[in-house]
């Protein structure tokens, strides 16, 4: 490695703290690529039972809508659903993790109830309707937790190329420009010393 600077003890001074400052950056930003592991893989278990979720109550809610259009005929429940009164709000605010922006989904959902008369209709309108309210839930919670995930893994793609930099390239380089520097100043302090015993000798000699 060419080292182009000058091997001066303000330099070394400079070059000292620079490496000090990029091994405490490796230290941090490493722990902070382990805590991001972790969030990343907590949250792809968390996902997959998630998904598990919305895979079962939209199962139960088809069943039920099924069982609904065998009990009382397809047109009977498309009439009682086109009644049916509900609204779907979100809100969506973000929180910081590891300067991470995640977001945070709240569902609400306003009804406005009795959407038909309960004489002559199956119970299973009902169950279908609750079922599609959970699996509506669960998807707004997939929602979230998979752009967690993704903002989190795109942080750590960032987080581990700023430790690979350091580790294999600033560091190495600070490290061998204070050896550079601390090498030719030793040289030079052992050429001074020569140079000064060898002054004394020289006005010994003539002294005698």
């Amino acid at each position: 490695m060419i080292v182009k600077i000058s091997p001066t003890k303000t330099n070394l001074f400079r070059t000292k703290r620079t490496l000090s400052l990029c091994k405490e950056g490796y230290r941090l930003l490493d722990e902070k690529r382990k805590i991001l592991l972790m969030q990343i893989s907590s949250l792809t278990q968390t996902i997959e039972k998630i998904k598990k979720d919305v895979e079962d109550s939209l199962a139960s809610a088809y069943s039920a809508a099924e069982r609904a259009i065998i009990s009382m005929g397809k047109l009977n429940v498309e009439r009682i659903i086109s009644g049916i009164d509900i609204d779907i709000e979100l809100d969506i605010t973000e929180r910081k993790l590891m300067g991470v922006n995640i977001p945070s989904i709240s569902l609400g959902i306003k009804e406005k109830p009795p959407y038909f008369s309960p004489a002559g209709v199956n119970q299973a309108i009902d169950e279908a309707i609750l079922f599609m309210k959970e699996a509506i839930n669960n998807i707004c919670v997939l929602a979230e937790k998979r752009t967690a995930l993704e903002r989190l893994e795109q942080e750590f793609m960032k987080t581990t190329k700023k430790v690979n930099a350091l580790e294999k390239i600033h560091i190495p380089y600070y490290s061998e420009v204070v050896k550079f520097i601390t090498d030719r100043l030793d040289e030079e302090s052992r050429e001074a010393f020569a140079t000064l015993k060898e002054i004394k000798k020289k006005l010994a000699s003539k002294g005698t």
